[in-house]
Formats: structure tokens, sequence, C-alpha cells
């Protein structure tokens, strides 16, 4: 890891043996759903398409007008981005011998980034198709996020607050957040680290420096703004809470969000306290009911905060197993059978952003999806899912069982570690959002050392903390 004069972070990792004659560059930067203005819901998804520019400028690394998609397909390249609730990523990965064309290109995009009306209103359409294609597990999860910590946004946006975003906004939110202190480029392959940090600094030596002063400036600007509007949205959030009748303690203030009044004095600092800030506690109430939501089928989600991966690591890896050790038997053999007249026809657990453990900071949460058969209510889905949970909690769980799940887990870590563009992405991840983590090859030792007893606590946590229960409901026309 090198960090630049301007306070951009660079790591290089020479792996060969993982995609010989391969190159992966990744752009993790500190901007997602939950930094979107207020009334504008999507930019941050919205700039993410913008860095895909298709039309070039006189001066610029793209001058004919390919666009950056484009230029990477023609030297035999992929690139693709993802819009998160606390970073979005950029991945490209190309023959080795073109990655300073390719690191070109990436800086060159920073600096010529400069939206036309035109352009705005057609990625602005393209979201909203994206946004009416998302699938339902991804609304499950953001009404979960949302009822647990108001004020959290999710990662798409919403078609309406985009439609009059104006190049101004766009260009003002690329300004504030893409600087050097809220970067890491990331490049793993079969690359020599020297000859690229010899191009990172001739390319990217002018990509988003602001001064010292200005660094705390902008981070206090930023926290400010969304210590306003997380106060307003956790105030509507108590009003309709109310209005339903569902009773809910006052806001938590923890000493991590003390410490977040006060401006960062350092760059590295920007992150840590924002981090801080959005891992907010979730709010003291056993259950909230959210509004119900329109399914295919009749079914419930059940949605629980995870531990924040940074300071509490063993309990969120616990929480990874538990997720396995219920997805892969406790669950499935419940859905097939019946248990006291009342019956699930599928359920699903998932552990972390969208089902991406480690893939986001804190706040993240568990999601359970469950297929409600025809005769079972709500409450008797969620007394089930409690009662698989208890299970768990009273352990000891079974060694091979937990054995299974572990395995389970770093079969998938080995999959995924022999992908340059996802190592390249973890690597960026861990800098950016999960600071003093040991990096990606040494996930599994820790998943080693997850003992059955910490499996157990995790179910336990799950059972005596906040909770939110969200009605999946059909729609006319829809087969139940």
């Amino acid at each position: 890891m090198s960090v630049l004069p301007g306070g951009l972070r660079v790591c290089v990792e020479s792996v060969p043996q993982y995609g010989r004659g391969l190159a992966a560059v990744a752009l993790t930067v500190a901007a997602g759903g939950d930094d979107d203005p207020a009334g504008r819901h999507g930019t941050a998804h919205l700039v993410e398409h913008l860095m895909f520019p298709r039309s070039g400028r006189e001066g610029s690394a793209d001058p004919a007008g390919e666009g950056y998609a484009a230029l990477v397909a023609g030297a035999g390249g992929v690139c693709n981005a993802e819009t998160h609730r606390d970073h979005t990523v950029f991945h490209t990965t190309v023959p080795a011998e073109l990655l300073p064309d390719a690191l070109a290109w990436e800086a060159g995009r920073l600096l010529g980034f400069a939206p036309t009306e035109d352009v705005i209103r057609t990625e602005t359409d393209v979201i909203g198709e994206e946004i009416r294609g998302a699938g339902d597990a991804g609304r499950y999860w953001e009404s979960a996020l949302g009822a647990l910590y108001p004020g959290s946004r999710d990662s798409f946006g919403t078609a309406a607050e985009l439609a009059g975003i104006t190049a101004g906004e766009v260009e003002a939110f690329f300004r504030a957040h893409y600087t050097a202190p809220r970067m890491v480029l990331s490049v793993v392959g079969d690359v020599d680290p020297a000859r690229v940090m010899a191009v990172v600094r001739e390319v990217f030596g002018g990509v988003g420096v602001i001064g010292v002063a200005g660094v705390a400036r902008v981070a206090e600007g930023i926290r400010a703004a969304r210590v306003a509007r997380v106060a307003g949205e956790s105030r509507t959030a108590e009003q309709t809470h109310a209005a339903r009748e569902i009773r809910a303690v006052g806001k938590i203030r923890t000493a991590e969000e003390a410490r977040t009044a006060e401006a960062p004095r350092t760059a590295r600092d920007i992150r840590t306290a924002e981090q801080t800030h959005t891992a907010r506690a979730p709010r003291a109430a056993t259950e909230i009911r959210t509004a119900p939501l329109p399914a295919a089928r009749p079914g419930v989600a059940v949605g629980h905060p995870l531990p924040d991966p940074v300071a509490d690591r063993p309990a969120y890896l616990a929480q990874a197993v538990l997720a396995q050790v219920l997805g892969r038997s406790r669950l499935p053999a419940l859905a097939r059978s019946a248990r006291d007249g009342h019956r699930l026809t599928s359920a699903t657990v998932t552990c972390g952003y969208h089902g991406q453990w480690l893939a986001s900071a804190a706040p993240d949460l568990t999601l359970a999806v469950l297929g409600r058969a025809p005769g079972t209510e709500v409450g008797a889905a969620v007394d089930i899912w409690r009662s698989v949970l208890r299970a768990v909690a009273d352990g000891p769980l079974p060694e091979a069982e937990h054995r299974r799940a572990v395995n389970s887990l770093l079969v998938a870590w080995h999959r995924q570690a022999d992908s340059l563009p996802t190592r390249a992405v973890a690597l960026g991840r861990d800098a950016l959002l999960l600071p003093g983590s040991a990096g990606p090859d040494a996930l599994p030792a820790e998943l080693r050392r997850t003992t059955p007893a910490e499996v157990s606590a995790a179910a336990r946590a799950l059972l005596e903390g906040p909770v939110t229960v969200t009605e999946l409901a059909p729609q006319k026309g829809t087969v139940g």
C-alpha cells in the first residue's frame, strides 16, 4: 500500500498464479447511497453510470467519443461497476501489457468528468429501468435496513427524484466525493509493482487533489450534511411508526457518534469518522413491523442487525457461519415439513449487503425470507424462524454441521480469490471500509477459528436484539 501526495491510496499485488498475462484494476470510492443529497436519491448511482462516458471531448483521453467501455473492450478487456450503500467500485480487467493504457483511461475519466444534460437524461432513464427490474430481495433488504437504521439509503435511488437532476448537481456531488483521500486504487495480477506505481504516479498525480485544510472542510461539510439529513429522516420515520402504533424508543447516541462531532484532522480520519457515524446503533425496539411489500407469493421477511465487522469481527464472522448453518440445513429441512400445523413453503437466509458479507461497513444485516403456506399467518412464520434460531442458540451446534458451514464459506472464498477483479475489489474495500483488516488471505484462518459456541452465541444475539418483520403479500393477479 502506498499513498500519493494528494491522498490517493494505491495497493498493488503481484499474483500471476491467479491470472497469468492479465491485470485487474479496481477504483473504490467512499460515496454511495448514504451520501445522496436530500431530494436527489440516486445521485451516487447516477455518477457511477456517468463514469462510463458515451461521448468524447477534445483533449480528453477519449476524444473520438468511443467511451470508456469501448476503449476497454477494444483492448480485449472487460469492465463494470457497482454502487453500494457506503461506496462505489469500478473494476476493469485487461491484458497485462495494456495495463498502462487502462490506468491512463481510468485517470482520464476522473480528470475529464463533465457530463452533459442529454447524457444525464439518458442515464437517468437507464437507472429507472434498473429500479423497476430490481429483484424482490433487494426491496426486502432495503426495507429492513431503513427500519433498523432510519436515514440509511439504498443504492439504486428514486426515479422521481433523479428526473430533475442537473449537470451542476451531479458535478457538485462528484467534486465533493471523488477526492483522492476518499479513493483507493488497487491493481492485481501479472504485474511488476514498481512499474505499476511509476505509471500511477504519472497519470493519477492530479486526480482529486485537495489541500489538507480542504480535506478537513470537505469532511466536515459531508458530516454536517449527513447528520442533518439523517436527523430529519429519523423524525419522519418516528412519525410514521407512531401513526401505525408501533412503539419505538428514542434515538440511541453512542460514544462512537459523539466522536464524529469533531471534524477529522487528517485525510485518514475522514472515512473513519464517516463510518463511525453511519454505524449508528439500531433503534431499541424488540420488533419493528414495516409496511407490507408486494410479492408473488405470501411470505415474510425478517431482518436482524449484524455486528460491526471492524469493531467486532469474530462476532460478525460467526453470523456468516450461522447464515450458512441455517440456509444449508436447518431451514430447507423445515420448509419441507409441517410443525404445529404451520408450514413454510420456502426459506432463505443471507448475511451482509444483499447477501454479500464483508462487502459493506456497519450498519449491515442478516435477512431471512420465509414463504408462507395457505393458512400460515405472519406471526406464526416468525415464530417458526425464532424456533430455528433458539435450537441453534441452545446448542451446542454439532461439530460436523459447523464444519460443513465453514467449509462452504471457504470454498466460496477460494473461488473468488481466483478471480482477479474480485480480488482487486476486496483489497480496495478492505482498505476503505474495513481499516485494520489483515486482507483477504487472512480470512480462511479467521473462519476456521470460529467455534460452534460462537455460532450459538450469534443465534442468541439475533433472538435478543431488535428485529424487523415485513409481510410479503401477493397483489391481485399474482399466484398465491
